[in-house]
């Protein structure tokens, strides 16, 4: 079981977060969006892993990994968790500026409720 532990503590990340989809126009409902945030950042990380990894900066313990390596040693959990991650702050984002929308008074209640007292 502990090989998963990484791909789980992944999982309930994106399961926790999954219900913040509920909010707004959501996250999964603009796909491109989320790719145009998530794989930029993804890649430079991964590229960054794989020169940490090269050099001997970087490891991983095998205890918590399924083995699966990508190319240059990158383990699979790693990628998962470059795609996760910043999914999950999407959705947080987006559920805070939904919800901060909803119950911001906009500007010309707020000045005319000033100019009432």
């Amino acid at each position: 079981m502990q090989r998963w532990q990484y791909l789980i503590v992944m999982g309930l990340c994106w399961v926790g977060t999954l219900p913040l989809e509920a909010f707004g126009a959501g996250v999964y409902r603009r796909p491109v969006r989320v790719v145009r945030c998530v794989l930029p950042v993804a890649a430079v990380f991964l590229i960054w892993d794989a020169i940490a990894i090269a050099a001997g900066v970087w490891t991983y313990s095998p205890r918590y990994l399924t083995g699966w390596l990508l190319p240059f040693a990158i383990p699979v959990e790693e990628l998962v968790f470059f795609l996760v991650i910043p999914l999950c702050g999407l959705l947080t984002y987006n559920a805070v500026e939904v919800l901060l929308h909803r119950f911001r008074p906009t500007r010309a209640s707020s000045s005319s409720s000033e100019r009432a007292l």
